[in-house]
């Protein structure tokens, strides 16, 4: 059955429209414009009650009953699991490697980046101390990204997981983040090497 997907083009919504490529999942997209608000309609709310895209609706979830999601780390390893997909591994070592990596994307790539995007990006001008602080920061977190790639192929080892797809929307506005990428040639080469998926490339142009 076709997964309902509830998002905008930014990089937590990407992640889940990579995520249902990657796993081959049919899906309809539905447009929820966060520039007019259209986060907030009731409706919406019901879905996902923090008011914010990502979410889905898979009408056959657990026991064949509908199942809403939000949180676009819940929606990725959901997905993984209902696909039986070695993105979220099985293995009890890998699939906690595959989590500490996620959770560095959810807990500090997303919000920093975000925080970078907001001060850089959008409000340029409007406090030197924020732009400092966030931009030190995304640099100190593309720093352990860089290190962490040429140690491994990907994020967390050797296999592509749902770390790489929560990451790469995010890298993918390094521009934003006033990077150099040149200046990291681990990231550089993992950025590219997820940028030549088919998955990758369908999934960044929705919606």
């Amino acid at each position: 059955m076709t997964i309902d997907l509830y998002t905008w083009s930014t990089p937590n919504g990407r992640k889940v429209s990579i995520m249902l490529e990657e796993v081959g999942l049919p899906y309809k997209v539905h447009p929820i414009n966060i520039l007019k608000d259209e986060q907030f309609a009731p409706d919406f709310l019901k879905i996902s009650p923090n008011n914010k895209i990502p979410a889905i609706i898979d009408p056959d979830g657990p026991g064949g009953e509908p199942l809403a999601l939000f949180e676009s780390g819940a929606i990725l390893t959901y997905l993984a699991e209902k696909t039986g997909s070695d993105l979220y591994p099985t293995n009890p070592r890998k699939r906690a490697i595959t989590m500490q990596w996620l959770m560095f994307q959810m807990g500090g790539i997303g919000p920093m980046f975000g925080q970078a995007n907001h001060f850089l990006q959008f409000n340029a001008g409007k406090s030197a101390y924020a732009e400092e602080r966030y931009r030190n920061e995304a640099h100190r977190l593309y720093g352990v990204l860089d290190k962490r790639l040429g140690e491994a192929e990907f994020m967390a080892g050797d296999w592509y997981s749902v770390a790489d797809i929560a990451t790469y929307p995010w890298v993918a506005r390094w521009e934003w983040h006033q990077i150099d990428l040149g200046s990291l040639p681990n990231v550089t080469r993992w950025f590219k090497a997820l940028g030549a998926r088919d998955a990758v490339q369908k999934g960044m142009s929705v919606p």
